[in-house]
């Protein structure tokens, strides 16, 4: 391993200087190279006196600075933390050395490379301020800048931070003892900069967030109300209802991991990012490559098509209604991004969304449990939730709209504008609690399921619709986190109190 230690104290013979000579005779020891710089004996003017720092000419100490750490697999900090973050060299310094085309590039509008990633990161501090109260009630702010702020923007990957303290009124014992944990930190590298318990939660963290989980109990909420609608007094078949959602959670796996593959130029473009849009980032921030996702996505779709086997083959009665509902829910799901549907990619996707967690989920549910394609019931009660899902899907797409359109993606937002997709929104979400009183007043089956959602969604599109109106009217925000928790929210109107109503209903006739 090739590390860098950067000592960012203003005193060499300080405590700081104590722990980075420790922390290099460990790295040492385990057969690292090193490489030193110690910023308070380098010569370099700290202010960026130009429009843009890479328009300010280098000092040699920092041209070779900027080789160091060009050439480091692992870098190292060690500094104080003085009025919560660190100093003013550190500061200058990475004012100074961070520049564009260095440590970052700004490309077409709304994309930047970070052009450090794959190398690693440990930040020692010392600081008067207790760790615990640094951490948890000031929220480590010199931390968090330098970790995710500063470096992170430039792709490096924070392993460990070490904060040592108070030092004010700390004894001679346990400076000893800090010392003597930078200088195992430093040895531990001969294992690589992540312990094995670091890689491998590394590895997890990646692949839960590349499956986007917050998705998927919209999906579990409409499948098993077509599950319990099918059974009604009757138990659930438990082997089939597993089988049933296992091949739809895959295939949403499936679906969520190839939107990754598929967009990623234009995720790799989105600077709007956030929990709903813009993906879930694995890809583009280097948590997973390209290859392990190709594998994820094989996995998915293998056990996907295994579980739904398994299903057809256990089923006594039925089959060819499953076949039926499973077949084009996949083709669905999976021609979102996919060529040659890419469905989000022709304006469609937005409905393709909306059919899949409506009808598609519900009726997946319905079958494996019995129900017949002709009944009405699931189609019904799909309809108000489908329409119900249309704003938070347009409304997701809008943070998105430059990016996509910049990476040749056409979705609904791009071609009708953000204002027209917020407008169609709110028509969507005018039109789902009034279709679903016409079919609670219609049918007393239906008023039954959905009688106190058609209360509650009205209300609620009450205050979603006067949202994006003004939403419409004024500027538009680059981020409208606010309106799209607003219209997550107002789906569930229309899944959950038939959920309630068919699961009351299930309990009562089991007892």
């Amino acid at each position: 391993m090739r590390c860098l230690l950067i000592l960012a104290h203003p005193r060499r013979d300080s405590l700081c200087g104590a722990l980075f000579n420790a922390f290099a005779a460990g790295a040492r020891e385990a057969g690292v190279t090193c490489r030193e710089l110690i910023l308070s004996e380098m010569s370099f003017d700290s202010s960026v006196h130009t429009a843009s720092p890479e328009q300010q000419p280098l000092e040699p100490d920092l041209v070779q600075a900027q080789d160091d750490i060009a050439w480091a697999e692992h870098l190292v900090f060690v500094y104080p933390t003085w009025w919560g973050t660190f100093p003013a060299l550190l500061k200058g310094f990475l004012d100074r050395v961070m520049t564009p085309g260095f440590a970052f590039r700004h490309g077409a509008p709304n994309t930047w490379e970070k052009l450090l990633a794959g190398r690693t990161v440990d930040l020692i501090t010392t600081m008067d301020t207790p760790p615990l109260i640094y951490r948890f009630v000031y929220r480590a702010p010199g931390s968090q800048a330098l970790a995710r702020a500063t470096l992170g923007y430039c792709g490096l990957r924070t392993a460990r931070i070490h904060a040592f303290g108070p030092v004010v009124n700390s004894s001679a014992a346990q400076r000893t003892d800090w010392l003597g944990i930078a200088r195992a930190s430093g040895q531990r590298l001969i294992d690589g900069a992540l312990s094995p318990t670091q890689r491998s939660a590394q590895r997890l963290f990646a692949w839960l967030a590349a499956l986007r989980l917050q998705f998927y109990p919209m999906t579990w909420i409409a499948y098993t109300v077509g599950a319990l609608l099918a059974s009604a007094e009757r138990p659930l078949a438990t082997p089939a209802y597993v089988l049933g959602y296992l091949t739809v959670f895959l295939l949403e796996a499936a679906t969520v991991f190839l939107n990754d593959w598929f967009d990623f130029e234009s995720d790799r473009r989105n600077r709007n990012a956030g929990l709903f849009t813009g993906g879930s980032r694995v890809l583009v921030d280097g948590r997973l490559d390209h290859e392990a996702m190709r594998k994820g996505i094989s996995l998915s779709i293998l056990v996907s098509t295994g579980a739904l086997l398994a299903l057809l083959g256990s089923a006594t009665a039925g089959a060819g209604a499953i076949a039926a509902v499973y077949l084009p829910l996949g083709m669905l799901a999976l021609g979102y991004t996919v060529p040659p549907l890419q469905f989000s990619h022709r304006a469609m996707g937005e409905f393709d969304v909306a059919i899949t967690h409506s009808a598609g989920a519900i009726m997946a549910g319905y079958v494996v449990q019995g129900g017949g394609l002709a009944d009405s019931a699931p189609w019904l009660l799909a309809l108000p939730l489908g329409v119900s899902i249309l704003p938070s899907i347009l409304l997701a797409g809008c943070p998105d709209r430059e990016a996509d359109q910049a990476a040749g993606k056409r979705t609904l937002v791009v071609a009708l504008g953000a204002r027209s997709a917020v407008r169609l929104s709110a028509v969507a979400a005018t039109a789902a609690p009034i279709i679903a009183a016409m079919l609670a007043l219609a049918r007393p089956d239906m008023a039954a399921l959905l009688g106190w959602g058609v209360a509650g969604g009205t209300v609620h599109a009450i205050f979603l619709v006067r949202r994006l109106s003004r939403l419409a009217a004024g500027p538009m925000p680059e981020r409208i986190d606010g309106p799209i928790v607003l219209a997550l929210t107002f789906m569930l109107w229309f899944c959950v109190p038939p959920l309630v109503v068919l699961g009351l209903a299930g309990a009562t006739a089991g007892s």
